[in-house]
């Protein structure tokens, strides 16, 4: 084949650079309200996620408050080698990893039945009362949750041991002594709080489907059970599916303030309510081995990675349409 020569090369008219440039600027000027209102999660995004990011070295080295974290030696692995063989490794994971678990599993159901029963609700006004009492624990502090807890479960004045125990007839619990009751306790709280929320995302989605289908399923005589069966959980799944995978990629976080504030960082409790989020804290603030902590942290960000790809992953060789990407 004879090669072609610089005078036949394909050119690109002058033209169309100046067209393309105005259709961009038309999209610009179109959007613009879109692109002002994206600026500060942009701007959070940037300064809060990714600036933060280059001190993920720390977790290589051995910091020296003089030199600075540029300045100071490398440490290599010895960070990550002493936090695997530090006897919390093996109870922070475990705690996180089965936290969230019973996490995702008991909000996800609990959210579920309360969309399908707000769902059957016909009077709007009664609609949107449920559903802004829902949402209203969602937004309450943690630091006002853990008080609220403590007025439950304090010793001597709490709800549960004053008017409970004496109408069960059961003896009073020091509650921030035993660790044994709090795997629930914290499972009930996370549920309390979160589940309205997760509810409502749940609750926009089935009143999304064509009321058709339930016209239909009436006339050929569906009862309200295989009505929820055979149309709206197959209908909603795939946002079932995107939040159970959201949900699955922070599985090696955990809410600070649950785990710390709530149990009022009771020292008998640690075996229940230690997790990496704490660990992390404890290790910089406590100890003051920031080295360790920002290895714990890069340990925790990778094990997500990889448990939201798997996830994905997953989900796509059944469904492809559901997958994240």
């Amino acid at each position: 084949m004879k090669p072609l020569a610089s005078s036949d090369a394909p050119t690109v008219s002058p033209a169309i650079v100046p067209g393309r440039m105005r259709t961009f600027r038309r999209k610009i000027k179109k959007y613009r309200a879109l692109l002002l209102m994206m600026v500060p999660g942009l701007l959070y995004l940037i300064l809060n996620n990714y600036i933060p990011m280059y001190g993920v070295i720390l977790a290589f080295k051995e910091l020296n408050y003089v030199d600075g974290i540029f300045g100071s030696p490398w440490a290599g692995l010895y960070n990550f080698k002493f936090l695997f063989n530090s006897p919390d490794a093996y109870l922070i994971t475990r705690n996180t990893v089965l936290y969230n678990g019973a996490f995702i599993i008991v909000n996800t159901c609990l959210a579920l039945l309360v969309a399908l029963l707000v769902n059957e609700i016909k009077d709007k006004v009664v609609t949107r009362f449920y559903q802004s009492t829902f949402l209203l624990p969602h937004i309450i502090s943690m630091v006002v949750v853990a008080y609220l807890v403590y007025s439950f479960l304090n010793a001597e004045s709490g709800f549960v041991n004053r008017q409970l125990a004496n109408w069960f007839g059961f003896d009073s619990i020091s509650w921030y002594n035993e660790a044994s009751y709090w795997p629930y306790v914290l499972v009930i709280v996370n549920a309390w709080k979160g589940v309205g929320y997760l509810a409502i995302i749940y609750f926009a989605a089935i009143i999304g489907i064509d009321k058709e289908y339930y016209e239909a399923a009436t006339i050929d005589g569906a009862s309200k059970w295989k009505q929820m069966t055979r149309i709206t959980l197959p209908l909603i799944a795939p946002m079932i599916i995107v939040m159970t995978l959201l949900s699955i990629s922070t599985i090696m976080r955990s809410d600070f303030g649950l785990f710390y504030q709530v149990p009022m960082n009771s020292g008998p409790l640690m075996p229940t309510t230690n997790t990496i989020d704490t660990f992390v804290y404890r290790a910089m603030i406590v100890r003051g081995d920031i080295g360790m902590s920002t290895a714990a942290g890069v340990y925790q960000s990778v094990v997500c990675f990889f448990l939201i790809l798997g996830a994905n992953f997953a989900v796509r060789r059944i469904s492809k349409d559901n997958a994240l990407f």
